[in-house]
């Protein structure tokens, strides 16, 4: 199973959002869903999810009781089996944070590496997150208990100020499901307004191997992000959603790429870790480092990043 079915690599345009995906538009399709966004229920009634949304659940389940049978989506960080050394982790940074995975190409984006620039919040980070009509409130009350565990951890890690907040914010996280998320349009086109129909199409015709997504917005194409939107499948079982989360949120911070030498870290394709790591927290570190700015280019940030991961490691490059 591939990795980008768990996470996307974020691609920014100046003044829309654009996300990378391995599929848009399924075959046939030409324009976007004209379903109303769903309305929120009342406690007391269930929603009965279709039979589409309910095949997912069975699926998901069983591709995570799969993933667990052989050792992968690992929960414990990372330890001696798993050593870094500070080549290593200069070597990851400078893959993940200053390269993309997907390009835009005919409307469509296409799995094509490219040289990018750094990119993160310099404005604090207002996390907020919103379920879909269907969403039962264990699940509910788990995924905001994760969430907000995680985005704690992200403040002290990165020492940048993320915070959790009950109003819209400007890094919203929806839980939806699969019904709910091909209504999602006019929701998505409110909340970000001018979005690109590209962006759109990789929400609304998610393919079943896509399990989740994030993009962000630099609106004034300088390295800074403004706004980014993240969605996860409800149909997923417990860990994979708090993956989803870990992941998601995470590359939202500025993290865009994978690279297949990361380990122990949820940047790879190999499914071996499911939550962030000992490694990618040195990652988020050199990240938010005031000696990198944003903007900056692989050859301009190399020397520096060098230097923050010797110091990170105790090491040297």
């Amino acid at each position: 199973m591939r990795r980008n079915a768990l996470k996307l690599a974020i691609s920014v345009l100046a003044a829309t959002l654009a996300l990378s995906a391995c599929q848009t538009v399924g075959p046939g399709a030409t324009g976007l869903p004209k379903s109303p966004t769903p309305k929120p229920r009342a406690a007391s009634v269930p929603i009965v999810p279709s039979a589409e949304s309910a095949a997912l659940a069975v699926y998901y389940t069983r591709v995570q009781r799969s993933l667990l049978t052989q050792g992968l989506l690992r929960t414990d960080g990372g330890g001696a089996d798993v050593p870094f050394s500070a080549a290593m982790l200069a070597r990851n940074f400078e893959r993940i944070a200053l390269f993309q995975e997907y390009s835009s190409a005919g409307g469509r984006l296409v799995a094509r590496e490219s040289a990018s620039r750094l990119t993160r919040w310099e404005k604090p980070v207002r996390v907020s997150i919103q379920f879909g009509a269907s969403v039962s409130d264990e699940i509910r009350s788990h995924d905001r208990a994760v969430l907000s565990k995680f985005v704690r951890r992200l403040g002290r890690v990165t020492g940048h100020p993320i915070s959790m907040t009950k109003g819209g914010g400007n890094f919203r996280v929806y839980v939806l499901n699969e019904d709910e998320r091909k209504a999602f349009g006019p929701e998505l086109r409110r909340v970000v307004p001018g979005i690109s129909a590209q962006s759109q199409r990789a929400v609304i015709y998610m393919p079943r191997d896509t399990y989740c997504l994030v993009f962000g917005r630099d609106p004034a194409n300088n390295g800074q992000f403004a706004q980014a939107v993240a969605v996860i499948r409800s149909e997923h079982p417990d860990l994979m959603r708090a993956s989803c989360i870990h992941e998601e949120v995470a590359q939202g911070l500025g993290l865009s790429n994978d690279s297949p030498l990361a380990r122990p870290s949820i940047f790879n394709d190999d499914e071996e870790f499911g939550l962030l790591t000992t490694h990618d927290e040195n990652l988020l570190r050199m990240l938010y480092d005031d000696r990198l700015r944003p903007n900056m280019t692989a050859d301009q940030a190399r020397p520096i990043i060098k230097q923050i991961a010797a110091e990170l490691t105790g090491g040297s490059v």
